[in-house]
């Protein structure tokens, strides 16, 4: 008899458990403004296109709502070269700081779980340590890949989960991390799914422009060429597997059409 009361008090438990659980998914994703560059020629990432010619990038993080927990994804260009921006007409600029940029939609550094960089370059990790608490979600071999000092690309004391390979970062299949490789040697992108937008793919530097996207063309500063390709591949097995669209990180005429905080994607 006692063993049967204890089951229905556990089973009573879980069904009011249960739908609480249940509410949590994702909600929000807000697209961040983190920074600019107008480059003097984008042959570099355009091998034999438009040599010689000039052109604007953008940099965006961005900032998901999932029930209580918030993450970001890519954290820019540090938010002090905004108040001490560079003499070099060339150089990357931010005109506002992801700071500020959270602040609009509500959210304090404090408030972020995990932050999740694409890759290790300088205008994506800029920030990660305005998250000191959070827990960086990185692959394997970036987190190994030392900078081209020799040091280690994030502060060894920063609470970190390896990765290798795609991951489940809610449990829940609402925010998916997409291993593709090449860029750096563990470049990831981002597989979001929210109730009204639909599926969204936020490509890091897996692909800097539209038109090198649409002709499957690889950058000459690529880690390792034949793994960028691949990784391309299977972004449009993935944008076809989930009806997605593709945001890419730098192309700004793209960049340009976005909301930005307060407004947020649902």
């Amino acid at each position: 008899m006692r063993s049967c009361f204890a089951f229905v008090t556990l089973l009573l438990l879980l069904t009011q458990a249960g739908p609480a659980a249940a509410q949590a998914k994702l909600e929000r994703l807000y697209t961040i403004d983190c920074g600019e560059r107008t480059a003097p020629d984008v042959a570099p990432w355009t091998p034999g296109v438009n040599v010689g010619k000039p052109i604007d990038f953008s940099e965006n993080c961005y900032l998901l709502k999932h029930g209580t927990d918030w993450m970001v994804w890519d954290t820019g260009l540090p938010d002090a070269i905004f108040a001490a921006p560079s003499p070099d007409p060339h150089a990357w600029k931010r005109t506002r700081t992801l700071a500020g940029e959270l602040d609009k939609a509500g959210v304090k550094s404090a408030d972020i779980k995990y932050v999740a960089i694409s890759h290790s370059h300088p205008d994506h990790i800029g920030n990660v340590e305005l998250f000191p608490q959070a827990l960086l979600l990185v692959q394997k071999a970036e987190y190994d890949w030392p900078a081209q000092n020799g040091k280690p690309r994030f502060l060894p004391s920063h609470p970190v989960k390896t990765l290798d390979g795609d991951y489940d970062v809610f449990g829940d299949g609402s925010v998916m991390i997409i291993s593709t490789p090449g860029h750096t040697p563990g470049h990831q992108s981002l597989l979001v799914k929210l109730p009204r937008t639909g599926a969204v793919l936020l490509s890091g530097d897996a692909v800097h422009l539209k038109d090198n996207w649409d002709a499957k063309r690889v950058p000459a500063i690529n880690f390792d060429k034949e793994k960028s390709a691949t990784s391309m591949q299977h972004m449009v097995e993935v944008i076809a597997q989930n009806s997605a669209q593709l945001w890419i990180n730098h192309d700004k005429p793209q960049s340009l059409t976005m909301r930005r905080p307060p407004e947020f994607y649902q």
